[in-house]
């Protein structure tokens, strides 16, 4: 059957003045004499069209990442790094968001995923005049971008629920500036910040809460350069709920005596999906690149990794960790954390296309990239997708602390140059909320056991990484929480 086409929409005009309109351009020239024209500048050197109709969401914040300079850490398309919509797939698979869009709550996920920092309100939670307060706050700068969730109906739109950037505010009219990113239906628009308030409150029907917008900047430096939590998925909800909701209630059923005891007590029950949860920002490229040397850049972040990974090393609890996980475990997870690094990247790679079950690989060795400290310092592979195959090379840190490998060893040999699952958990204690142990009934014990999961003492990169994901697991367990609660404030963990 034959589905109807069409070619964009007649902008309802009013409520909306249309930018390019010699209305629309006055609005502009005014607001930008004004100061309130600063953030528009960067937002439209990357402003982009979803490519998906249910994209919205995606394209309005790569588009926001993109102005605010926040590297994905990844590659892209060849030799680049930098966001578009199928970057942003660690809270939501692609195809669930292309089947029936996103949540406010999710993007949110998604922002902070990547990097920037995020402040997200829902219209019950905040008023007309702090919304206003804010759209004049990023329209006045260039570091602080605001998106918008709102409901198209009240600006009388085809459509129903929508995400688009605000470029810009118009303060003797109130009318603020949507850089629509569904440019094939609507150009970019100026409506009445009233108007747009009342679009935002209004009733999501995919979570029975109410729309709203989110702030999102950049910070002075990547909040995390190695670790990161995968929501992708849904068997992280029980590793979370282990963790928050079980280990209290678990730890004050039992008369534990010792840290030893806790701790065992504790993995003892992790679920064994947890080392999914929690991954490494590893870097996958072609082999057809130059493999030889590293740059400076490469070097820097390889050396930086290292040295975080000599710190978890270096703390008590890893030692505690080390004692009760066996190293049979440990030495295991190396082929699947490997795999799953190449889940994540080799789709970035030309001819490899990302099948979650689909990719594989073989003839895996250690190959000698080198560094100025001489360790091996990528895995070299084949990646094998669908029936294609691609040479990859996957840039690892390597430890002090850690056992040296030589060249061209394979996945036979214990092979150890980057974090394993001693790490990773060692880590991912670290990052839970003091709460956690409130079950402890010793009062002697409790006080050792804080002591040994504090982030006051760890080194600066460490602690970085310990508290953004502790951060990241808020927002994660917050936006789990969507369907059951308003509350979507994100504060910033100490």
């Amino acid at each position: 059957m034959a589905v109807a086409s069409f070619y964009r929409r007649v902008l309802p005009s009013p409520p909306a003045i249309e930018f390019p309109s010699p209305e629309g351009k006055r609005l502009f020239c005014e607001a930008l004499q004004d100061g309130t024209m600063e953030g528009f500048f960067k937002l439209i050197s990357h402003f982009q069209t979803q490519s998906e109709p249910a994209f919205c969401g995606l394209a309005s914040l790569s588009m926001v990442l993109n102005a605010l300079a926040i590297d994905p850490r990844r590659k892209w398309k060849g030799p680049w790094r930098w966001y578009d919509e199928t970057m942003l797939d660690c809270c939501e698979p692609l195809e669930k968001v292309k089947a029936e869009g996103i949540t406010f709550g999710k993007v949110a996920c998604l922002a902070q995923c990547a990097g920037a920092k995020v402040e997200a309100f829902r219209t019950n939670q905040c008023n007309i005049d702090d919304f206003r307060h804010n759209v004049i706050k990023c329209s006045s700068s260039e570091d602080c971008h605001l998106i918008a969730s709102y409901s198209r109906k009240p600006l009388k739109q085809t459509g129903i629920g929508h995400f688009s950037p605000i470029g810009g505010y118009h303060a003797e009219s109130d009318m603020v500036l949507i850089l629509d990113v569904a440019r094939f239906k609507y150009p970019p628009h100026w409506v009445p910040l009233a108007l747009l308030w009342e679009a935002m409150d209004t009733i999501d029907n995919a979570t029975g809460h109410r729309r709203g917008f989110m702030l999102i900047s950049g910070y002075v430096k990547a909040p995390s350069l190695l670790y990161t939590l995968n929501c992708r998925d849904e068997t992280w909800l029980s590793i979370a709920k282990y963790l928050i909701n079980d280990v209290p209630i678990l730890l004050k059923s039992e008369d534990l005596k010792s840290a030893s005891q806790v701790l065992y007590r504790v993995l003892k029950s992790l679920p064994a999906c947890a080392g999914d949860f929690i991954k490494q920002f590893l870097e996958v490229r072609s082999r057809d690149e130059d493999g030889s040397t590293l740059s400076n850049e490469e070097k820097e972040r390889l050396a930086l990794k290292g040295e975080i990974l000599k710190q978890v090393h270096e703390t008590v609890l890893f030692r505690y960790v080390t004692d009760i996980l066996s190293s049979s475990i440990t030495n295991g997870n190396l082929k699947e954390d490997i795999a799953t690094v190449c889940c994540q990247g080799a789709g970035l790679l030309p001819g490899v296309s990302v099948c979650r079950t689909g990719i594989g690989f073989k003839g895996t060795s250690v190959t000698c990239v080198k560094a100025d400290n001489d360790n091996p310092t990528a895995i070299s592979g084949t990646s094998i997708s669908g029936g294609n195959e691609q040479g990859i090379n996957i840039l690892v840190p390597a430890s002090a602390s850690v056992a040296e490998s030589t060249c061209s060893s394979t996945f036979d040999a214990p092979v150890m140059v980057h974090s394993a699952s001693n790490d990773a958990i060692t880590v991912l204690l670290l990052a839970l909320p003091a709460s956690t142990w409130s079950g402890v009934k010793d009062a002697n014990l409790l006080v050792e056991i804080q002591g040994l999961f504090s982030t006051e003492n760890l080194a600066n990169p460490l602690q970085n990484e310990v508290l953004h994901l502790r951060q990241q697991f808020y927002f994660l367990r917050r936006c789990a929480d969507e369907e059951t609660s308003d509350d979507l404030k994100f504060p910033v963990y100490p």
